[in-house]
């Protein structure tokens, strides 16, 4: 009878003996468990009066946006204003910008009166002195221009630059190297280094063999 006295030990010794938790392992436990059941509640709940930090975020973020919108609109009226002035400046230039040149002018054009006024009074007045007050209101006119960046272009002797220069003709002319101006028909004029016209001339070319010198008009010298 003794081999079961053995089988019934083997079946009972994977049950072992029960062990009790001690007082610090209990203690840990409890002390945890109550961790956890605190520390949810904690997160969710906030103090009385205050505002959780994702309310506080669209608040702030419209604030911003207000403040973009006035300062978006400011510049729209700043920007508008801009406009109108430059406009209005523009216009102005347009229809005043020449008043400068037209106030230098006026001493010109009194002197010119005087001239007229003269030679009619004075019937016998010679065409000498005729002639000098006009070459007076020419050089007030040329200054006036002057002072107003105007240049003028009389290029006699000077190489041809069709830059500055129209060609209305060859002449014959072996005192001059060919190409270069040997008469100014209509002068040109520059303002602030701008073309305004170009100067109309004649330039010069080597003269053939039956050809004889040019003269000032271009018609050929005997």
């Amino acid at each position: 009878m003794t081999p079961p006295k053995k089988k019934q030990k083997m079946e009972e010794a994977p049950e072992g003996p029960s062990v009790e938790p001690g007082e610090e392992l209990a203690e840990a436990l409890r002390e945890a468990a109550e961790a956890v059941g605190e520390g949810g509640p904690e997160v969710s709940e906030t103090p009385s009066g205050d505002v959780a930090p994702g309310e506080e975020e669209p608040e702030a973020l419209r604030r911003e946006l207000g403040e973009v919108q006035e300062r978006f609109v400011r510049l729209q009226a700043e920007f508008d204003n801009f406009r109108r002035r430059s406009l209005k400046e523009r216009q102005e230039g347009l229809q005043y910008g020449h008043q400068n040149l037209v106030k230098d002018l006026l001493a010109t054009v009194d002197n010119l009166e005087r001239a007229i006024a003269h030679s009619a009074e004075d019937a016998n007045a010679s065409m000498e002195s005729v002639l000098q007050g006009v070459e007076l209101v020419q050089r007030e006119l040329l200054g006036a221009l002057g002072k107003h960046g105007v240049k003028v272009i009389a290029p006699v002797g000077e190489a041809f630059d069709p830059t500055f220069h129209e060609a209305m003709g060859q002449v014959p002319d072996a005192s001059l190297e060919p190409n270069s101006v040997v008469q100014v028909l209509q002068k040109g004029y520059l303002v602030n280094d701008r073309m305004l016209r170009p100067a109309r001339v004649l330039i010069a070319r080597e003269p053939g063999e039956n050809e004889g010198q040019a003269a000032p008009d271009g018609t050929e010298k005997e």
